[in-house]
């Protein structure tokens, strides 16, 4: 192979090293880009979700508030008609109700928690909210109260307190809210223990992606957003990085599949282009030898330097064999430059191979190049051709020809033992 066409495929080879570290590097990058988009846009979805769950919260609370407050401020006011509103609003358990003295106007009678609740809702209410009113979220041990003043009732102003029920949350918001919005992908709602609250479904073996928190409104809550296994943001991404890379290592192999013919096919081309020089070389010098014989027995002739009528026959006899011996060669040359050209054409006819048979010894072939001695140009290794005439084409005629007729040529021997070349050519069916 000449040194431009190594350094061509080095060249080649080099740039395809590089394209395949570099192409390494950018679907690394894409894969850790990929899965922070996919786990910013999971983020987003849950914080969506959170925002409407909390609004929905402080609808539902918004509207018991309003009508406590009307009834607050009806001019009949009694406790019965707080005991009815609660019959009426599930979504609250317990509701307070104190004057700006402290005293406990419902429920009529309370308990050791409730002495407890009053003593921290004391420390948590200003006298400034007593006159500002309006409404807030108080932490009240482990459970979130909404505390609002409610201005202009017969008893004066007064302080609302109340608590949610986890029941009414579940079933009047989260159910609801939650509906037909997982997908494939889970939603749990988690207390500050972080024990479930509420799943649409069981979380069996899922993975958790990420947790968002919620606002005032559920302050020691959080949205956990769970997939199922095997369908996680950073699943999905390698499964995509895999097919990627997959598709890269065969356009790899392609490229290398690519490399190698292209190897092959350029050390062919050299090797035939050997050949063919070598085979111009033989053809000149079998040209040139019995050229050579005929003009100097023609010569001896022409100038009567012939001792008798034997020599003289002798010579005629050498110049009709040459003679022959060209035209056989002009004739291989030619028929191979048919083949060649693929307008060789043969005209069927019955004959008898035995004479053909007797007129031929081949030499003993090495097993590795019994396939090879059938290619054009090729002659076996030169020590075994020494001094032996030949331009590498007779085999590649006898095999064109063979298989002209539907036959095949095959070979067997090696070093010392001579060469059986056998021809299988099948018979006519009318035979």
């Amino acid at each position: 192979m000449k040194r431009r066409e190594v350094l061509i495929f080095v060249a080649v080879l080099l740039a395809s090293a590089i394209l395949a570290v570099l192409a390494t590097l950018s679907l690394r990058q894409w894969e850790v880009s990929a899965e922070r988009r996919l786990h910013e846009q999971a983020r987003d979805m849950a914080s969506m979700i959170a925002e409407k769950i909390e609004t929905a919260v402080l609808k539902t609370e918004e509207e018991g508030l309003g009508s406590l407050r009307l009834t607050a401020l009806d001019p009949h006011f009694t406790p019965e008609m707080v005991d009815a509103w609660k019959a009426r609003t599930p979504f609250f358990d317990r509701v307070y109700l104190f004057d700006r003295h402290g005293k406990l106007l419902y429920p009529r009678r309370s308990n050791s928690s409730d002495a407890a609740m009053l003593a921290g809702l004391r420390a948590e209410i200003s006298p400034g909210f007593w006159d500002r009113g309006g409404q807030r979220h108080i932490q009240l041990g482990d459970q979130v109260a909404l505390v609002a003043v409610i201005q202009g009732s017969p008893q004066g102003p007064l302080l609302a307190v109340l608590h949610r029920s986890e029941q009414g949350l579940r079933r009047d918001i989260l159910e609801k809210t939650l509906a037909g919005l997982e997908g494939q992908s889970l939603l749990a709602v988690l207390d500050g223990s972080d024990r479930p609250i509420y799943t649409a479904r069981p979380l069996g073996r899922a993975q958790h992606v990420l947790t968002v928190d919620f606002g005032e409104a559920l302050p020691a809550w959080r949205l956990a957003l769970y997939e199922p296994a095997g369908l996680s943001p950073r699943d999905a991404v390698r499964r995509q990085a895999m097919l990627f890379t997959a598709v890269f290592i065969l356009l790899l192999g392609v490229i290398a599949f690519g490399l190698a013919a292209t190897y092959r096919l350029v050390r062919r081309e050299s090797e035939m282009a050997r050949l063919k020089s070598d085979f111009v070389a033989n053809v000149s010098h079998d040209l040139k030898t019995p050229l050579a014989l005929i003009r100097m027995f023609a010569e001896t002739l022409e100038m009567d330097r012939v001792p008798d009528e034997v020599s003289r026959r002798e010579y005629y006899g050498v110049i009709t064999r040459e003679s022959e011996r060209l035209t056989r060669l002009i004739d291989n040359v030619l028929d191979f430059s048919r083949i060649e050209g693929g307008r060789q054409r043969y005209d069927m006819a019955p004959g008898h191979i035995e004479p053909i048979v007797h007129e031929v010894l081949g030499i003993g072939i090495p097993p590795r190049e019994q396939q090879r001695i059938f290619e054009k140009f090729y002659r076996i290794g030169r020590s075994e051709t020494q001094g032996r005439r030949g331009s590498g084409v007779g085999l590649a005629l006898v095999k064109h020809i063979v298989e002209a007729h539907g036959g095949r040529v095959t070979v067997e021997g090696g070093p010392g033992e001579g060469s059986r070349f056998t021809l299988h050519v099948p018979l006519p069916r009318d035979v």
